[in-house]
């Protein structure tokens, strides 16, 4: 079975972890590792000959116009991962709609083709900013990737389909959602998408938990960010404990496990893995 491999394509400074101690004024001052590391997920994809779908934020492409060059130079899936990483339920609508129709034109203009995809940073499209969905879909986009179906301290919806579906958003319109991957173990809801999750879990166990997703028969999502295979990246010592935590755990071990990872089982961009699935059932959102 084919599975969705994306890569979150931002900077180590500006994941959502580090803002309260990182000045987005200050980003520009900050030495940029995205373009090194992305390529070295290239390598490793075109080693293999599997294509990605690279959510590419759009303050990076337009810094660094060569990382979209480089992404659709190796035939993978240009979307969106936003303009700024701002919180998309910090924003207001009209905010929201000019930092996304920013972002896919910036996106558009340097891969030409359309960009099709959106995923919020941090998985920031929760029931208190659902209204992002209508915003999607009129702004011509077909799938959003933003939902993770379980409880976290700044995202998720608990309950909410775990499979890829079309939902209809609260305005009418239809939108296909493709969540982040949870396993549903008897009560427990587990998250092994990727990420820190990736990290923090031993393989074995990633491993075991995405093969039982497609023995369900169901395609999973796996997601990554450029900053993870970089253990020499410059560290953020004023950053509150617990975020340290989750961004740097096993940092130096990520790169083998996702080789493994890429080995052990099939995969394709979101678009080509939604275009072979039967969505027929609406959701709403």
């Amino acid at each position: 079975m084919r599975n969705a491999f994306t890569i979150d394509v931002e900077d180590y400074y500006q994941v959502e972890g580090f803002a309260g101690v990182v000045d987005r004024a200050d980003w520009d001052g900050f030495e940029s590792r995205v373009a090194t590391n992305t390529g070295r997920i290239l390598d490793m994809l075109a080693a293999r000959g599997i294509h990605a779908t690279f959510f590419v934020l759009g303050c990076v492409a337009r810094r660094d116009p060569s990382i979209v060059r480089a992404i659709v130079a190796g035939g993978h899936e240009v979307a969106s991962h936003g303009l700024s990483h701002r919180l998309v339920y910090t924003q207001t609508p009209d905010v929201f709609r000019r930092e996304t129709r920013e972002s896919k034109a910036i996106l558009e203009d340097q891969c030409q083709s359309p960009v099709l995809g959106y995923r919020a940073a941090t998985y920031s499209i929760t029931r208190r900013s659902l209204w992002a969905l209508d915003i999607l879909a009129e702004e011509g986009f077909r799938y959003d990737s933003s939902i993770f179906p379980m409880r976290h301290d700044r995202y998720g919806i608990p309950g909410s389909p775990t499979r890829p579906h079309l939902l209809t958003t609260p305005a009418g319109h239809r939108l296909v959602e493709f969540p982040i991957s949870v396993l549903e173990y008897g009560p427990a809801t587990l998250p092994v998408a990727g990420g820190g999750y990736f990290r923090l879990f031993p393989y074995g166990f990633t491993r075991w938990a995405l093969a039982r997703l497609n023995a369900r028969g169901q395609p999973f999502v796996f997601y990554l960010h450029p900053w993870e295979v970089d253990p020499g990246q410059p560290r953020m010592p004023r950053a509150p404990a617990g975020s340290r935590f989750r961004h740097y755990v096993n940092l130096d071990e990520c790169e083998a496990r996702l080789g493994r990872l890429l080995d052990d089982f099939r995969f394709d961009t979101m678009s080509a893995i939604l275009a072979a699935l039967p969505l027929d059932q609406t959701q709403a959102a």
